[in-house]
């Protein structure tokens, strides 16, 4: 079975965690425990979160695809990484590889960061990506690179 999604920027899943079950791919997720099936959208999931602990964010700190209410709405986040004092630090939206990231991927990002209060956004496909820093006021500032977890 010929396997179906792009290399992307971050580094791949371990060799073993990607198989076939009954015709279908899945993936073994550490952060959430357990296989779950592979589509476009969880391959760059999975390369971000695991691009997130090589970069030196604790695996036990990063929460994958939870619920949260947005606006009355149950809304499903990719991933947030949580700081030291149980505190959203960084909110990532993640797209299939083919979609094109537009301002309205941002505003995905931000409207659940009403919810969450992230000092910090990221959104990507897994090839192209774009990070901010979301201000005290409001404003927001683009960033060339992750902020360090202290």
């Amino acid at each position: 079975m010929k396997f179906p999604f792009p290399p992307l920027d971050f580094p791949p899943p371990e060799e073993g965690a990607v198989f076939v079950r009954q015709g279908q791919w899945y993936v073994h997720d550490p952060f959430r425990r357990k296989n779950v099936r592979l589509t476009p959208e969880e391959w760059v999931r999975q390369h971000l979160a695991r691009y997130l602990v090589a970069a030196g964010y604790p695996q036990g700190l990063i929460a994958v695809e939870k619920a949260i209410n947005v606006g009355g709405r149950s809304q499903r986040f990719d991933l947030v990484v949580f700081d030291r004092r149980n505190r959203p630090f960084l909110l990532v939206e993640c797209k299939r590889p083919e979609q094109k990231l537009t301002p309205e991927t941002l505003n995905q990002a931000a409207r659940y960061n009403t919810v969450l209060g992230a000092p910090y956004l990221m959104v990507s496909n897994g090839r192209k990506h774009y990070l901010c820093r979301v201000h005290p006021d409001g404003r927001t500032e683009f960033l060339q690179s992750l902020p360090r977890f202290e």
